[in-house]
């Protein structure tokens, strides 16, 4: 049996039209290393680019989602005025670069929910959270804050009484008022996490991956720029939608009362 890396690593697995991405660090309780994370943007880059991949499903392996950052590895850099920088050459799993994945994401959470796990559960699309889990943004505790989308998403999300109140008091919550807040969209036993994500992420992966893509851009054009921003796209992304094959076939199957076959062209 091969050592395992230290470091950890990010499991990538291709399952038909879906890109499976694991943290995969157990014995740490997915503690995210540098190494870690540069493999999990590799991994968001390659569910963005290529086109036969349609959605992703983030999970973690083992018990836990992730403890978050594994600090110790990461306190040098942060000191730094160029720590935490993102750049625009690959996609950030946070979203909040300049260069967010164009597919939807499904994100399984279970067990230890921590810091930049609730970042990276936040920055995915849709979240099924298993019953037991355990959130906590609990930076100040160390000393810093969370800079990987939580003090946004969490006001976007919960408003700015919940907001503030687990990112200032810092508690622990469990996953019923994750759900309360609007962070996950489901709960289910313990252990059955990923399957409902997957189960999710088939149904989207059915559905025509360009309309699926116009669909989520256009959310995140009206999140990032307002109501006007994202009308105004509305008339120039339908048309180039309905000139596509997969429009047309979205026509004929209703007509011939079929399921379609979409090709994303």
């Amino acid at each position: 049996m091969a050592e395992r890396d230290p470091e950890g690593q990010i499991s990538v697995e291709q399952r038909d039209k879906i890109l499976l991405i694991g943290i995969d660090r157990p014995e740490k309780r997915n503690g995210l290393t540098p190494q870690m994370v540069g493999q999990l943007r590799d991994a968001y880059t390659r569910l963005d680019e290529e086109e036969d991949l349609h959605v992703g499903v983030l999970f973690g392996h083992g018990d836990h989602f992730t403890a978050g950052l594994d600090l110790p590895k990461w306190s040098d850099g942060m000191k730094g005025s160029g720590g935490g920088k993102r750049g625009p050459s690959k996609v950030d799993p946070t979203g909040l670069s300049g260069r967010s994945c164009r597919k939807p994401i499904v994100c399984a959470v279970r067990g230890i929910t921590f810091t930049a796990g609730i970042e990276y559960m936040l920055g995915a699309d849709i979240v099924v959270a298993a019953d037991d889990c355990r959130f906590s943004q609990l930076e100040p505790k160390r000393g810093i804050m969370a800079t990987g989308g939580a003090t946004i998403r969490f006001v976007e999300r919960g408003g700015w009484g919940n907001a503030m109140y687990h990112l200032l008091v810092v508690d622990e919550f469990d996953s019923a008022e994750a759900l309360r807040c609007g962070l996950v969209q489901e709960i289910v036993p313990a252990g059955q996490e990923l399957e409902r994500a997957l189960e999710l992420a088939r149904r989207i992966a059915q559905l025509a991956p360009l309309a699926i893509q116009a669909t989520k851009a256009s959310s995140l054009l009206y999140s990032l720029q307002g109501q006007e921003a994202a009308v105004a796209e509305f008339r120039e992304t339908q048309r180039r939608l309905a000139n596509s094959e997969d429009a047309a076939e979205g026509v004929a199957s209703f007509v011939e009362r079929r399921d379609p076959i979409f090709k994303g062209r």
